[in-house]
């Protein structure tokens, strides 16, 4: 089914009120799958800003544009350096607080969403070698940790993937020093064709930046705007000759028109993102995005899950298609909309402690397994970048 975003007030209500979860006992917390690779994975996290962009959204009253990455790779030795938590606690209260009115189905209380490790080791030696980079933007409202299960796979193979967060529609975001920022979009980007727009503009300028970025990194320039010192390696570990992006909901359709539009993009995969706007008229199809209008000429794959498949999204991928590009379409059976993110592994074991219903399991991740659904999505996403973008 659709994605059901919340309008900011709800969402704000939310989180002034205080609605965080209960906490689940420190013993049961829920799990990731391993990744598969050959390689320990590191990861950091780098706070990025902006100068020359002001942010577009009510709350940053025009500040310049704040990123959070994280940055995770094939790490060396990673003794005394500590698994990260897949969510920090401050994105963790936050998400807690917000998840509940746009996950139909996820529980207000009984899960600890901070508990949850990750397999990466915080800043731990990079291997350096050059590797390709593969950024990936989630969906809208939905923290970059979402992606992690992807993530920790395709570093443990030998890649770089660059996670990225959009402050100001990310349910919640946690910056150096503990400050979080919440969702604070000015409407419904469902009924607002203007705000959608704005909201896909911003996701490609925050994309061309944390590429800047990348590049910058590679060529030894620390871009943390604290400073915080880089693990040891990375900068010798990125190849920004082969570069590439996958994402999930607006971020497959972030994904799918940064292909269009940047020429320092090699293969793209969205997972479930739409590639129009918004109807102006209802009853009436919404205008498609350049690069379903125009075709692409780089490598994409369009990967639906069954539970999303709708007119809207049919249309604007057949558009695409059509132009008989590089470009190829396959559907997860038995997936809904959020099992194409890592909540295909813990909502199963929400379910398992009766937290979630089968039928809101259903609606959430769909009725695969979790380790067939991670195993399909690693595999769409691995596979195809290995062979188009050297990952």
């Amino acid at each position: 089914m659709p994605r059901q975003i919340p309008g900011a007030a709800v969402l704000a209500a939310a989180l002034v009120l205080g609605a965080t979860p209960a906490q689940a006992t420190p013993a049961d917390p829920l799990h990731l799958p391993a990744p598969t690779g050959r390689h320990h994975v590191g990861v950091t996290t780098l706070h990025l800003v902006d100068p020359a962009r002001a942010d577009p959204w009510p709350d940053a009253a025009g500040s310049p544009r704040e990123l959070v990455v994280s940055v995770f790779y094939p790490a060396t030795a990673v003794r005394d350096h500590p698994v990260a938590p897949h969510l920090s606690p401050g994105t963790a209260a936050g998400f807690g607080a917000v998840a509940p009115f746009y996950l139909p189905g996820i529980p207000a209380t009984g899960v600890d969403w901070a508990a949850t490790r990750t397999h990466a080791h915080t800043d731990a030696p990079a291997r350096a070698v050059r590797a390709p980079v593969v950024l990936y933007s989630p969906g809208l409202a939905d923290p970059r940790s979402l992606g992690t299960v992807v993530a920790e796979e395709l570093a443990s193979r030998g890649a770089v993937v660059v996670t990225v967060d959009h402050p100001g529609e990310t349910s919640a975001v946690e910056f150096p020093g503990g400050r979080v920022r919440t969702i604070a979009l000015p409407g419904d980007p469902r009924t607002s064709p203007a705000l959608y727009r704005s909201l896909v503009d911003t996701r490609l300028a925050d994309t061309r930046f944390v590429l800047d970025q990348v590049e910058s990194l590679a060529r030894g320039h620390n871009p943390d705007a604290e400073g915080h010192p880089l693990p040891p390696g990375l900068d010798r570990a990125l190849d920004v000759r082969h570069l590439s992006i996958h994402g999930q909901g607006l971020g497959g359709t972030t994904a799918t028109e940064a292909l269009h539009e940047d020429p320092r993009l090699d293969a793209a995969v969205n997972l479930d993102g739409y590639l129009d706007y918004p109807p102006d008229t209802a009853g009436t199809p919404g205008d498609l995005l350049p690069a379903a209008r125009d075709g692409v000429t780089k490598p994409l794959l369009l990967v639906g899950s069954e539970g999303f498949r709708d007119e809207r999204l049919d249309r604007s991928w057949s558009a695409l298609l059509a132009h008989n590009g590089p470009a190829a379409r396959t559907q997860v059976d038995g997936a809904a909309h959020w099992g194409l993110t890592d909540l295909g592994a813990l909502v199963p074991q929400l379910q398992a402690r009766g937290l979630v219903t089968a039928a809101d399991r259903e609606r959430l991740v769909g009725n695969l397994p979790p380790r067939w659904a991670v195993t399909l999505l690693r595999g769409h996403v691995v596979d195809f970048l290995a062979r188009w973008a050297g990952c």
